[in-house]
Order: structure tokens, then C-alpha cells, then sequence
């Protein structure tokens, strides 16, 4: 027998769950049969499957089956095509940014990654080391920056009452940042509210920020998942491009082309000149070259093979907008079962809202009492997966919600 020998690490205490992933850890310990996981943000077909697209596994197809393509390393940069591509999708095939070369991207890991590398190089070259965040956001954004090396500040994004946006509030915390300060934006379906500013708001967001010289940094983990448009769900994201200035892009491909596993993202920074943009690269290259190295091979290629060909790219906006239609099926049944059931509340938010996550307003009482009772898994601020709802499980959900309501205040 081995001896047990005392560890250097005997006093490391258990770290505790990743509040969004340890929901699926205790989905998982249930044997329920009516259990239903809404926590994890990734899509589920109406069988409550993972789907990968007929286009993505086409493209796939295709690279397997060309003998020329060999493993080498990628520069650190990424790959260069996929780079080029990504911008264009983002910012507009007219984009004037582009066209004038005053786009610095680099293929990162997903949209964490591409956030984490653009946060590392702002701690480093820009002056103003405070990021706004909203209130609320991803439960990742404050720990990706804290760790770059920002200070994390906070504006007022959603309103409690409303379920809505806090339009006024957001207007008022920015205005009272400091000149120059870094600000987070999501670029559309907002995570996990759901809940979007209109056009006109977004105008008058962007007229705010660059009158005050905030600095923009969006995150784009739903181009074409929220509206079922790219065009559509990339219009605030082109208002800045277009006044010329300059902003920060963290771009994902896990929900809109479903690489979720493949941790496929890029991050653009739009710069003033092409002179300042090939100088921003360089020092990007240093901040990822010393992370990870150089980025994965296999993701960037899929997505690519299929943005570069006219045909795969219809047959992906196609399966795009399949998916967001199915999510907007959802909110639309889901608001049809609380309704018929005479659900107290006013309940539209649910429809109102944009993309695959809805902020119920329940509160962590009502969440805990319909997993204990219903099986039903969600975080414990009430935000629930459109995704892992069908026809099958609102009734089961909406019979939870209704429950937790009536009998828990």
C-alpha cells in the first residue's frame, strides 16, 4: 500500500460550482423523468437534442476529404482568411473600416478568449484601465477583466419593475464615467435579460459615448441567433463602424453556427488608421503569444469554408434563422400556457425579449421551490434557456412558474 504522503495542497479549500455550469451538475445527479435543464446556454432541437448544422458537417466533409490539408500550426495571429471573413460578417462587407484597413483581427478562443485578449491588451496600452460593465451581465465578464488587469465599474442596464431596460439609468451612469473609460456593450440579446435597446436608443447610446470618448467593446455571441438576421442583429455594432471612430469586438461562433466545443471567436479592434491597426496587431500577437501560442486549426476552418462559399452560406442562414425561430415558437408558447392558466403577473416580457435567454423575474425562493418540486433546473436569478423548452415541456413549466407564483410571493 502506498504510503499517504501530506500534499503542499492539504490546505486548498473546494472551490464552489460555476454558478451557471453547476446548475447541469445537479440536472445531472436527478433521475427525474420530468426533470428539464434550463440553464445551459446552448440549443436544443424540439427533441431536447444537441444539434450540429447540415452545413457545418458538410464543410467538415470537405476538409477531410481534401488530402493538401495538414496539421501545422497556425500563426499566432490565426488563421488569416477566417480573420478577414469574420470582420466582414460583423461590420458589413461595405464597411469603411475594412475597406480602409483600419481593422486589427486576431482568432481567439471564443468569445471568453477574444474578450480576455482584448481586456489584457487594454490593461497594457490604453490609458483608461476602468471597463463599465452592465447590471446585470454574464457572470463571466467581471472575472475575464478583473483578471486582465481592469477595475471593473458597473452601469444600470435592467429594470426590475419594467422588466425592461433602465434606459434613463444607463444614460445617467455613463455620462458620470470618467472621460475615455472603457465601456461593455452586447452587441444584441443581451444575456442574460434578453432584453435589447431599441435603434433610436442605441443612436442616442452612441452619441453619449462618443461625445464623452468612451470606448466601446462589444461582445457578439448572437449575430444572427437574435433576430434570425445577421444584417438585422449586427445593425448597433455598424452605427459606431460608420461614425468612424474607434471600439473593440469580441466575436463568437458557438450559438450561431453551434461550434460550441470547437471554441471558435475573434476579437477586432478598429482602429483610426492602418498605420495605428498594424501596430495594434504586433502587440497583440504579444499578449495571446505567451497564453496559448498560437490558436486551434479545425474550428476557423469550418466557419470559414462556409462564409467564403455563396451557397453554404445561404444553406447557413437558413439553418440560422430555423434556430431563432424555434426560440421565438418558445416565448410565444410559453406566454400562451401562463396566460391560460391565468398566471399572476403581466407575463409579455417573455416575448418581448430577444434571444435565447428570458429573465423571468422570478426570485431565487420561487427558482429553489420549482426544483424541488418540479425538477426544473435554472440559475438562481430566474434566467431560463429558451433553448431547452419544446412542445413537449412548457406545459410541465408553465404548470412550475404558476405554482411558484401562487403559493411562494
Amino acid at each position: 500500500m502506498a504510503s499517504q504522503v501530506a500534499s503542499v495542497f492539504a490546505g486548498i479549500a473546494q472551490a464552489p460550482e460555476d454558478p451557471i455550469l453547476g446548475v447541469t451538475v445537479a440536472f445531472n445527479k436527478d433521475p427525474s423523468p420530468v426533470k428539464i435543464n434550463l440553464g445551459v446556454g446552448a440549443y436544443r432541437t424540439e427533441e431536447g437534442k444537441p444539434l450540429v448544422l447540415n452545413v457545418v458537417r458538410r464543410a467538415e466533409q470537405m476538409l477531410i476529404n481534401d488530402p493538401s490539408r495538414v496539421k501545422e500550426y497556425l500563426p499566432i495571429t490565426g488563421l488569416a482568411e477566417y480573420n478577414k471573413l469574420s470582420a466582414k460578417l460583423i461590420f458589413g462587407a461595405d464597411s469603411p473600416a475594412i475597406q480602409e484597413n483600419r481593422v486589427a483581427t486576431v482568432q481567439c478562443l471564443s468569445g471568453t478568449g477574444s474578450l480576455r485578449v482584448g481586456g489584457e491588451f487594454l490593461a497594457k496600452h490604453y490609458h483608461e484601465r476602468t471597463i463599465y460593465i452592465p447590471v446585470p451581465t454574464w457572470g463571466n465578464h467581471p472575472k475575464v477583466f478583473t483578471l486582465a488587469g481592469l477595475t471593473v465599474r458597473s452601469y444600470r442596464y435592467y429594470d426590475p419593475a419594467t422588466r425592461g431596460l433602465d434606459f434613463n439609468g444607463l444614460l445617467e451612469d455613463l455620462s458620470s464615467a470618467p472621460l475615455g473609460s472603457i465601456v461593455l456593450l452586447h452587441a444584441c440579446a443581451h444575456n442574460p435579460t434578453g432584453v435589447d435597446p431599441t435603434i433610436d436608443q442605441w443612436e442616442q447610446i452612441r452619441q453619449l459615448m462618443r461625445s464623452k470618448s468612451l470606448l466601446p467593446f462589444f461582445d457578439s455571441a448572437y449575430q444572427g441567433f437574435a433576430s434570425g438576421s445577421l444584417d438585422k442583429d449586427a445593425q448597433p455594432v455598424r452605427m459606431f463602424i460608420a461614425d468612424g471612430g474607434e471600439l473593440l469586438m469580441a466575436q463568437s461562433y458557438a450559438k450561431n453556427m453551434g461550434m460550441y466545443g470547437e471554441r471558435v471567436g475573434a476579437l477586432s479592434i478598429v482602429c483610426g488608421s492602418a498605420d495605428v491597426a498594424a501596430r495594434v496587431e504586433s502587440q497583440l500577437k504579444l499578449v495571446i503569444r505567451p497564453m496559448y501560442s498560437s490558436p486551434p486549426l479545425h474550428g476557423p476552418s469550418v466557419v470559414a469554408t462556409i462564409l467564403k462559399d455563396s451557397e453554404m452560406f445561404h444553406e447557413w442562414t437558413v439553418e440560422l434563422k430555423a434556430m431563432a425561430d424555434r426560440i421565438i415558437s418558445m416565448r410565444q408558447q410559453l406566454f400562451d400556457a401562463l396566460k391560460s392558466r391565468g398566471t399572476p403577473g403581466d407575463w409579455s416580457h417573455i416575448i418581448k425579449q430577444i434571444g435565447m435567454f428570458t429573465f423571468t423575474g422570478l426570485n431565487s425562493e420561487q427558482v429553489a421551490f420549482m426544483r424541488q418540486e418540479y425538477h426544473i433546473y435554472m440559475t438562481s436569478d430566474g434566467r431560463i434557456s429558451m433553448a431547452g423548452l419544446n412542445m413537449k415541456n412548457v406545459p410541465h413549466l408553465a404548470d412550475a412558474i404558476h405554482a411558484a407564483v401562487t403559493q411562494l410571493k
